[in-house]
């Protein structure tokens, strides 16, 4: 996916290639981000994230409040299960702002959660579902608890905001405050007998660096506050993690299923235009043989002798299509002679490393056996390489297969090829399939496998 990667930089950058251009990007990189913070887009943007955060947040939490404590004491009566079940409703319709807005000024990409399971329409059944939905239990939650920080953010934001830049420019402003008896300038202190102002040049030079410190340091501290909300929004308004697992194995059960079907089919084709059309031909040749054995035993022999080729090649057939299915070497000796043995039958050779001192789960050898399988086959088919390696190692709780070769390149995942269904046979077992193949090779594809299952 390296590939990909090279490429969408290309094509979203190409328009920038100017000297102009260039010349403000390294004089960017060549400025400390400390002293570039203050006046980056994403620092204002986090500015007014906590800025808006106070009165949203003042709004959400009073909603969730007055409802929740209508609809509680409502609840002797029959009017507080629709009154709580609004209440939820409202949090949840909140919370979907909230999301918008951490997405737009937090560049936050949070999910949204899972929607209402009503098993049958209509008011009872939508209340019913809004009650026990841990969802929205969960908005009412963020907004309890986002109103005090959102409280403490925007305090501390605007006034380490203020006072750094009002220190910063005081030597810009400081002549606004009148005179008196010599003295002018902001005020420290004073107690009647004497007083400490703020204005000659070194005491208004301090004042600025000060301020200074206060703008670089501002920038960081409302970045540390919004990280606090990036939890927030993401723990209490996103889906939650049970859900997510449960849309992600119900996807990978698709891509089994799936990829279990093309399975099935192409065993049926192999055997039916394979094997066993080649005995249906044998049973025919040999009928043919009986019927002129007594006739002309020489034609018979020459057709008993065809017949027996037929038997080797329908034979070497099932071996091959036994071997794909799941080959015994695999079972009886593991990865390391079962991909030697894949090797030698590539047509470009091919050298095989396994450095694995016991054996993963059956499940995931298979796997990894069927994707160097594959790899190997778009090698010979595709790759016009003249050499080719594969090694096959353990990094803690992960098992790691690498095929490369010096071949033309160009291997694309999104180009609908093999490579698709193979990363997508990977992902159904929380795999990964990694391919670096620039135009002109070499290609090095990496695939990442859990050591159990």
């Amino acid at each position: 996916m390296a590939t990909e990667y090279g490429q969408g930089y290309g094509q979203g950058y190409g328009h920038h290639s100017g000297p102009g251009f260039r010349d403000a990007d390294d004089r960017e990189r060549r400025l400390p981000a400390a002293l570039r913070a203050p006046f980056e887009a994403r620092s204002w943007r986090e500015f007014g994230y906590v800025l808006l955060s106070f009165p949203i947040s003042t709004v959400f939490f009073v909603y969730a409040v007055t409802m929740v404590s209508v609809g509680a004491g409502l609840l002797v009566t029959f009017l507080g299960i629709p009154v709580l079940a609004a209440a939820l409703a409202g949090c949840r319709g909140l919370g979907a702002v909230e999301r918008a807005r951490a997405r737009g000024l937090l560049r936050l990409q949070v999910a949204d959660p899972e929607p209402l399971r009503m098993r049958q329409p209509g008011a009872l059944a939508w209340m019913g579902a809004v009650l026990k939905s841990g969802t929205s239990w969960r908005h009412l939650l963020y907004a309890l608890l986002h109103f005090p920080w959102a409280v403490f953010s925007f305090v501390v934001a605007v006034n380490f905001w203020a006072y750094g830049w009002a220190l910063l420019t005081y030597p810009l402003w400081f002549w606004v405050f009148p005179m008196y008896a010599g003295q002018g300038g902001l005020q420290l202190y004073g107690d009647g007998t004497h007083s400490i102002y703020l204005d000659n040049p070194f005491e208004i030079t301090v004042t600025a660096l000060v301020g200074l410190l206060f703008t670089l340091a501002t920038p960081w501290i409302v970045r540390a506050l919004t990280l606090v909300d990036r939890l927030m929004v993401r723990g209490l308004l996103g889906p939650s993690q049970l859900a997510t697992r449960v849309v992600e194995l119900e996807s990978d059960r698709g891509v089994v299923v799936d990829t279990a079907a093309a399975d099935l089919r192409r065993i049926e084709r192999d055997l039916h235009d394979g094997a066993q059309a080649r005995l249906v031909a044998l049973a025919m040749g040999l009928g043919l043989a009986k019927e002129k054995l007594t006739e002309d035993p020489k034609v018979a022999a020459r057709m008993v002798e065809e017949a027996h080729g037929e038997v080797k090649t329908a034979l070497q057939e099932l071996r091959d299509l036994a071997r794909g299915i799941h080959p015994a070497v695999l079972t009886d000796r593991g990865l390391d002679a079962a991909l030697s043995a894949v090797a030698s039958r590539c047509t470009v050779p091919v050298q095989a490393d396994v450095d694995l001192e016991e054996r993963p789960a059956p499940a995931i050898e298979g796997i990894a056996y069927f994707t160097v399988s594959e790899l190997l086959q778009n090698i010979s088919k595709h790759s016009r390489a003249r050499q080719a390696t594969v090694d096959v190692w353990r990094s803690d709780d992960r098992l790691m297969l690498q095929v490369t070769d010096d071949g033309v390149g160009g291997a694309d995942v999104l180009a609908g090829s093999g490579l698709a269904g193979l990363a997508e046979r990977l992902d159904a077992v929380d795999g990964i399939l990694v391919v670096d193949s620039p135009a002109g090779g070499p290609t090095r594809i990496t695939a990442e496998l859990p050591w159990r299952r």
